[in-house]
């Protein structure tokens, strides 16, 4: 019996890959089939199906009608879905918090210098808010309020979802694990407010080179915070 389910277990997986190209290659929403249609096309028993149509429900790519009338259709995860399953895997490797700030701050460097190759005139207003928002920081929950903000408004700026998901992950991790203020030791608060404003000058400036010399700058600084 042992023997039987190891073998099957290949034809389930293989089908939930197919299954799965099929919904990702298919709008949301549309119909693929009722569930012999599935088995039909996939020349597959209908227990067979039954099983992989409820690994890809449980990655929120299939949505199941059941009873009469019912079938399979296309669906897509939403980001929070995601995020939470980047974010169980990260736990599950044991990657602390500290570790999960410094990815943070290195993504910091590619969202920073992809924003400031690609920023347009429109956006440039908001760049702006956040230097004058900067000048107000007076404290570290201040600092704390900034860098939220500062990462939410770069990565509105351009369409890197991949990116958008590691940054934010990292991010909600280090605050969830309650560490406050959010940069310990040896934190300079001066020279983090001087990193941030190169940094947004050089975006403003579009010059991706230089936006990614200052973003490297910080990551350093930042990095001997973390080691303090």
């Amino acid at each position: 019996m042992s023997n039987a389910g190891n073998r099957k277990q290949p034809l389930v997986q293989e089908t939930a890959n197919r299954l799965r190209e099929l919904s990702l290659a298919s709008e949301p929403g549309a119909r693929l089939g009722s569930l012999a249609e599935m088995a039909g096309q996939f020349d597959v028993g209908i227990v067979t199906v039954q099983q992989a149509a409820r690994i890809l429900e449980h990655e929120g790519l299939l949505k199941v009608k059941r009873g009469p009338g019912g079938g399979y259709s296309a669906a897509r995860p939403d980001d929070a879905a995601l995020e939470r399953a980047f974010a169980t895997y990260m736990r599950v490797h044991d990657i602390n918090h500290r570790e999960a700030f410094e990815l943070a701050v290195m993504l910091d460097c590619e969202i920073i210098q992809t924003a400031a190759r690609e920023i347009d005139e429109s956006a440039l207003p908001q760049i702006h808010s956040l230097l004058a928002r900067l000048d107000t920081c007076a404290d570290i929950e201040d600092c704390v309020d900034f860098e939220i903000r500062f990462r939410e408004t770069l990565l509105g700026l351009f369409e890197q979802p991949l990116l958008e998901l590691l940054a934010k992950v990292a991010m909600q991790m280090y605050r969830e694990e309650g560490q406050s203020p959010m940069f310990e030791g040896d934190f300079d608060f001066e020279g983090w407010r001087i990193g941030r404003r190169r940094i947004l000058e050089a975006i403003l400036a579009r010059d991706g080179e230089l936006a990614g010399f200052e973003a490297q700058r910080y990551r350093q600084m930042a990095q001997g915070w973390l080691k303090g």
